[in-house]
């Protein structure tokens, strides 16, 4: 039962902070390797397909929540604006995902051998928040784009290209796109909604991928931990995503840039001091 415990509150952890911008990874840090320590209740390996696997529950999560605009995207549902020229396309969302994914492509074993430690994270957390805090600043005080549906090609290629940053462990996906949309003239619920679009394709690509490459870790014994975890991470993500999306335009970045500072301290503290 312990190991079924420790998989529900990573998928807790898991769907409540994959698409807030506040950094996943930072929090995995904390509650897996200094509360829970799975790569004990398991191998390493293990532990590391579960995280693949939770993070498919909240993806999961995201196509739930955006059910209509990806069938519309997929043209299996027409779109509820009068004039296509004013929806959201498909190759907007392509354009988007093309500089993260060439990129990571390019670099992600480098990513995983060199990136993937405290000190990296802690600086993705503190630039991410110093970003989001510019972007909340200096963002036009009449947001040029009120809905997803408004992006231009060019708003789309830019946001791609501030999802790069999301590259660098720590410093969060949802970060990184929803301020560059801030700062390009999107207001925050429309910058939300394309981050989380142009997410689900991107991750669960990669997560499909790095799947394929654990699947012998999926044993009998590790099954019921995959599966408490996936579920777990489903539906805190889907409360999640729900409530972030009805607050953002109220709150804006700032509160969130505020506690990644918070969350980088306490990881300095504890696993550098």
């Amino acid at each position: 039962m312990w190991e079924i415990f420790v998989a529900f509150i990573l998928g807790l952890v898991e769907g409540l902070t994959e698409f807030a911008p506040v950094s996943s990874t930072g929090h995995m840090i904390i509650v897996d390797d200094l509360l829970f320590k799975s790569k004990e209740i398991f191998s390493p390996e293990v532990a590391n397909t579960f995280k693949i696997v939770i993070q498919l529950g909240s993806i999961l999560a995201v196509v739930i929540v955006f059910r209509d605009r990806f069938m519309q995207l997929l043209g299996l549902k027409k779109s509820e604006t009068k004039e296509r020229k004013n929806t959201l396309k498909l190759s907007q969302v392509i354009v988007g995902l093309l500089p993260a994914t060439v990129l990571g492509f390019l670099f992600d074993d480098y990513i995983d051998e060199h990136l993937f430690s405290i000190n990296t994270v802690l600086i993705g957390l503190v630039i991410g928040a110093i970003l989001m805090i510019v972007a909340d600043w200096f963002r036009p005080k009449q947001p040029k784009v009120e809905s997803v549906d408004g992006i231009t090609y060019k708003q789309a290629v830019a946001i791609g290209l501030f999802q790069c940053l999301a590259l660098w462990p720590g410093f969060s996906r949802s970060g990184s796109t929803i301020s560059g949309g801030v700062l390009l003239g999107l207001n925050h619920r429309a910058a939300s909604d394309f981050t989380f679009i142009m997410a689900v394709p991107i991750m669960a690509g990669a997560s499909g991928l790095s799947l394929l490459k654990n699947w012998e870790y999926f044993t009998i014994d590790a099954l019921p931990f995959f599966i408490a975890g996936f579920i777990s991470a489903f539906i805190f993500a889907l409360l999640s995503i729900k409530f972030f999306l009805k607050l953002i335009n109220r709150i804006k970045l700032v509160p969130f840039a505020i506690y990644r500072l918070v969350l980088a301290t306490v990881i300095y503290v504890v696993f550098v001091m």
